[in-house]
């Protein structure tokens, strides 16, 4: 038996600074922009989460044509130019004065995320490495999965020592400076397209990806990344308004989401060492379940003052772990369970109900917000979301066309 060809790790290596700086000056940066933009341009809690909403919903629309382009082998192109349009769109957000303005910065920097993020970074891998796609991602989500634990404290420093406007001029230079040319350099020499991935037999890919597309895999699984990617994208916007509501001092408002990087990184590291231990299918059965098992916590927080903390640093423990690692089991999934040769287009396909879905989460959390009852009603329905998400992963496995059992040799 052949073994498996290995990853490259310079390259893995590199793709991972680029995501730790992509996550952590865009996706995480909102979170502390949120009440400081609140304030200076008069807007409510529902209207400024509306901008991380048009972010998501931009985002989820290009999915599809951004995994389509990586598939015919333009990976570089789209991977520099989504950095240089972050650069771009972050350094217009410092100079923003009206509502208008806020939401067509972050419609271009979704615009950027979907070419920069964890999905087209994941395409590239997967084609480059086939036959050790898993153990690649696992790698490359280690740094970038510290982006919350580096940008919240830096981001909030500079806030709170140049002002918001000046502190996003310092973060659009790491993407002209460090994140562009890194794709660019790196990502030299992309396969090429898949068979009849040209534009003159597109009919004969769409045909061929089309059985898929109408399988009960796809439709389980995409259920699953629909589901868990709004729970995981409604959290982080409001992390920092829900932890003061909770009645946490600023210090620990600013660790715990810190913290929950590091913790992500911890359970990927598990992952990466105990994986070829332990059943595959049944770590993708369990791994989803901490995210609603946190949720729980985070629930029953106010229920009892005295054990207020504990109980948030228990959703600290659970959340940031199971979201480390199902990082990995959203991002393989689709291989695992229904293709890998067209991987990159089938998550494609989900990018309309993708941006729905993100589109929703953020402002629904925004809308159930009051000034009674805070946070709760919003927590309750990601709790629900998220158990109706395990429950299509777990359908998804039983009704797999041609489960993939990695194994993972040294």
């Amino acid at each position: 038996m052949q073994d498996v060809p290995q990853h490259d790790a310079r390259l893995v290596g590199w793709l991972s600074l680029a995501q730790l700086i992509s996550w952590g000056s865009i996706f995480y940066t909102f979170a502390l922009l949120m009440e400081p933009v609140e304030r200076e341009l008069g807007l409510t809690r529902a209207q400024s989460s509306l901008a991380f909403s048009l972010a998501l919903l931009a985002e989820g629309l290009l999915a599809y044509p951004v995994g389509r382009w990586i598939d015919r082998g333009h990976e570089r192109r789209v991977m520099t130019g989504g950095s240089l349009l972050a650069g771009v769109c972050l350094t217009l957000h410092a100079s923003v004065t009206s509502a208008l303005g806020f939401y067509a910065v972050w419609i271009g920097l979704g615009a950027a995320m979907s070419a920069v993020l964890y999905s087209p970074a994941f395409s590239v891998v997967t084609r480059r490495f086939p036959n050790d796609f898993r153990r690649a991602i696992i790698t490359m989500t280690f740094l970038g999965g510290l982006a919350s634990t580096v940008f919240i404290p830096l981001t909030a420093w500079l806030i709170s020592h140049w002002g918001w406007r000046y502190a996003l001029l310092g973060l659009a230079a790491l993407h002209w400076l460090v994140c562009a040319p890194l794709h660019a350099l790196m990502l030299r020499n992309a396969p090429g397209p898949l068979p009849g991935s040209s534009d003159r037999q597109e009919t004969q890919v769409t045909s061929g990806v089309a059985p898929y597309l109408r399988s009960a895999p796809f439709l389980l699984i995409a259920a699953f990344v629909i589901l868990m990617m709004a729970v995981t994208v409604a959290l982080p916007a409001h992390m920092v308004s829900l932890l003061r509501e909770n009645g946490l001092s600023e210090a620990w408002v600013i660790a715990v989401p810190a913290s929950i990087g590091v913790i992500q990184v911890l359970g990927r590291l598990l992952l990466f060492f105990f994986e070829h231990h332990f059943d595959l299918h049944m770590a993708n059965r369990l791994i989803p379940c901490l995210i609603p098992l946190g949720l729980l916590a985070l629930l029953v927080a106010p229920l009892s003052p005295a054990m207020q903390a504990w109980a948030v640093l228990l959703f600290v423990l659970l959340y940031g772990i199971g979201n480390g690692m199902l990082t990995i089991v959203r991002g393989t999934a689709m291989a695992q369970y229904v293709n890998r040769e067209h991987v990159a287009t089938l998550n494609g396909a989900l990018g309309l109900p993708m941006a729905l879905a993100r589109f929703g989460a953020p402002l629904t959390l925004g809308l159930l917000w009051t000034p009674q009852s805070g946070y709760t009603n919003g927590l309750y329905l990601l709790l629900a979301l998220g158990v109706l998400g395990v429950a299509a992963l777990m359908l998804a496995q039983r009704h797999a066309i041609t489960p993939i059992p990695l194994q993972i040799r040294r």
